[in-house]
């Protein structure tokens, strides 16, 4: 963070993924020094004050009125829903500034719009999921949260490891700025020792980006298994091991070739992983649809928490 505190938003409407998210905050990584905002959004349309004070017609003033009583009860209760969550997370880092906010809005519009105007680094928000059917998806809120939030988003999921034990990490790296930005965020956070870090750099033959030249050389390098194919990618994928051991983190690497997505997460199953760390590309336009064919795919299909990391170009 180059000596800026983090700072975190912590999405919590009291369900047990919001409490998973607080939960898994420990196996996270994060610095010793923070401020942190939990925030709680009420359901519901708060009318303003300029409306309820029209006289004119009487009956629509007390529907108003009423309208907006309910509101500020609402607002009022999920204050206290997100009070007693700072308490949780203030205990759990002492050293943290933590605070409580409720408003009443959209619940995903609410969390994007106070990431926005509080400019937070890192937004925690927890899955809906219940089954393996639903692994399918994320829930609105969330998805909604991953997709338009102008910053990094954690999506947790619970984690039965004990505190302080070493965490399992993956982290994807295809050379681009967002896996770039990837990287920096885990190497940036404090993890326990013997913590260990699966870098994946899975080619795609059939990417769409790709030239009719490098597809053919990834099919060859896939088909052969000869590293002179592409060393490039051997070059690339051996300087960011290199920076992962420089900041004290195992690093077992893995160049393959086939789908990014179905090899992260397989691998992640298969390693029990605490997090998949991940890279997007952006948030508007063309470059959205980017990260649904990558990074989504991974925050609603992984058993473990994902982090989607933007790059500070493209927030």
């Amino acid at each position: 963070m180059d000596g800026k505190v983090m700072k975190l938003l912590i999405a919590f409407d009291g369900s047990n993924s919001s409490e998973t998210a607080l939960s898994e905050l420990k196996r996270a990584g994060l610095p010793q020094m923070a401020e942190a905002l939990v925030l709680t959004v009420a359901d519901v349309i708060l009318p303003s004050a300029e409306a309820v004070d029209q006289p004119d017609p009487e009956w629509m003033a007390a529907v108003l009125e009423k309208a907006h009583r309910r509101a500020a009860e609402a607002v009022e209760k999920s204050h206290a829903i997100a009070l007693r969550a700072s308490k949780t997370v203030q205990a759990e880092f002492p050293n943290w500034r933590v605070r409580a906010e409720a408003c009443a809005d959209s619940p995903a519009w609410g969390v994007v719009k106070r990431v926005e105007e509080w400019k937070a680094d890192l937004v925690v928000v927890g899955s809906h999921n219940r089954s393996a059917l639903g692994r399918l998806t994320l829930g609105s809120v969330a998805q909604r949260v991953l997709d338009y939030a102008p910053t990094s988003v954690r999506i947790a999921r619970s984690n039965t490891r004990p505190e302080g034990s070493p965490v399992r990490l993956v982290a994807g790296e295809d050379g681009s700025l967002g896996a770039e930005a990837a990287l920096s965020a885990l190497v940036a956070r404090a993890w326990p020792a013997g913590s260990t870090v699966l870098l994946v750099t899975a080619i795609d033959p059939l990417m769409s980006t790709a030239t009719a030249s490098s597809r053919s050389r990834v099919r060859r390098w896939v088909k052969s298994g000869d590293p002179n194919e592409l060393a490039w990618i051997q070059r690339m994928n051996q300087s960011s091991v290199d920076t992962l051991r420089a900041a004290g983190l195992n690093v077992s690497p893995l160049v393959t070739g086939g789908d990014p997505r179905k090899i992260l997460l397989e691998e992640s199953e298969r390693l029990r992983a605490d997090c998949i760390f991940v890279g997007a590309r952006g948030v508007r336009g063309i470059e959205r649809l980017l990260l649904g064919s990558v990074s989504t795919a991974i925050a609603a299909r992984a058993r473990c928490s994902v982090e989607v990391v933007r790059a500070a170009e493209t927030r």
